[in-house]
């Protein structure tokens, strides 16, 4: 392991990456010539987030949550509408030009299609040559053979350097994905669900992969998904997103074993349980659908389908509290106990893990 890599190991005084009060909102196009009465659309409201140097940041919630414009926004893939984004101690919420070309250099994205993030005109040697041929990096030894280290590095065969992405599968193109955002050595890497278009046992192979990069280099990762069984194999710390608002956050383990946000524990039972020990369990699935971000509830985004909500939930946004170190929930009546399950807008489901004939 390198040393850049003990990182992970140690408690870095200060986050590399830093988001305070992020926003970002998109304005519609309204109606006739000038379209001043366009609506806007809440995407990011407000989030607030650490990553230390050689750790992952588990980024999840629904489908519609905002946690993918977050990350395009952090990456200044998109313009921050209000907020602070700092990175190794830089405020880079404006940087525009040389400089932000320069900081592509430390901060890279993995996509979520595979497929569409490449250009299917381009070999995979063409392909990964731009970060070097963007940035001016002459690799030692020149850059066709620093391809073909970065592909043997990320299981692909170096030989396979003038196929097309076409000419590979799903997991090999995500894979080719990995190989672009790791060629310069970043210090952090946004990955945007970058394994919810593949087969399990694929996710599995990609997911694994991510982790030996992590050890090898101690890059930093902020892994954006839906699903939390794949963020619990990864992640160190865990947001969760719900309309553009982070209702809880903490470490991996604090936020899986003890959630206190009834949208977490929703979340959560949808896990599947892998336990034979564990017989049954009750699932709670959220029965309306998510709020529009054009027209966010008031008080708490979640009070409409929440079954503790009441009153204060309709005219006050919650408290950010801090029940133990590092475990921030944005709400109310916070607990560690699941909602009543007689409770409405919820609905149950009873799964069980007892094997059938």
């Amino acid at each position: 392991m390198s040393e850049q890599a003990t990182i992970k190991t140690s408690a870095a005084a200060e986050p590399l990456l830093k988001v305070r009060e992020l926003e970002k909102f998109f304005t519609l196009p309204g109606k006739g010539l000038l379209q001043r009465n366009g609506a806007t659309v809440y995407a990011v409201n407000g989030i607030s987030l650490d990553v230390h140097a050689g750790r992952t940041l588990g980024v999840v919630g629904e489908s519609g949550c905002g946690k993918s414009t977050a990350g395009r926004t952090i990456m200044r893939l998109l313009e921050p509408t209000g907020g602070k984004i700092e990175f190794d101690g830089r405020d880079i919420t404006r940087v525009k030009g040389e400089s932000l070309r320069m900081l592509r250099r430390q901060m890279q994205m993995v996509f979520q299609d595979p497929k569409g993030s490449l250009n299917s005109r381009q070999t995979i040697g063409t392909i990964l040559s731009a970060p070097f041929r963007i940035q001016k990096v002459t690799p030692p030894g020149g850059t066709r053979l620093a391809i073909q280290d970065l592909m043997d590095r990320v299981g692909l065969n170096p030989e396979h350097y003038n196929r097309y992405p076409h000419e590979f599968s799903g997991g090999q193109q995500q894979r080719i994905g990995v190989a672009r955002a790791i060629a310069l050595s970043p210090k952090l890497i946004v990955c945007d669900e970058p394994v919810s278009a593949l087969d399990a046992s694929i996710q599995a192979q990609v997911v694994n992969l991510l982790k030996d990069i992590q050890d090898e280099t101690g890059v930093a990762y902020v892994f954006i998904a839906h699903d939390l069984a794949v963020v619990r194999h990864i992640a160190d710390e865990v947001a969760v997103m719900y309309l553009g608002q982070i209702m809880e956050r903490g470490p991996m383990d604090v936020v899986f074993n003890r959630p206190m946000h009834p949208y977490t524990h929703a979340l959560l039972s949808a896990v599947p349980i892998l336990d034979p020990a564990a017989r049954s369990r009750e699932r709670i699935v959220l029965s309306r659908d998510l709020p529009s971000p054009l027209a966010p509830p008031s008080g708490c985004v979640f009070r409409t389908r929440c079954p503790i909500a009441q009153d204060i939930c309709a005219v006050e946004a919650p408290p950010v509290t801090e029940p133990e170190p590092g475990h921030l929930i944005a709400c109310h009546f916070p607990s560690t106990t699941p909602p009543s399950t007689s409770a409405l807008p919820m609905r149950v489901i009873h799964t069980s893990t007892q094997k059938t004939n």
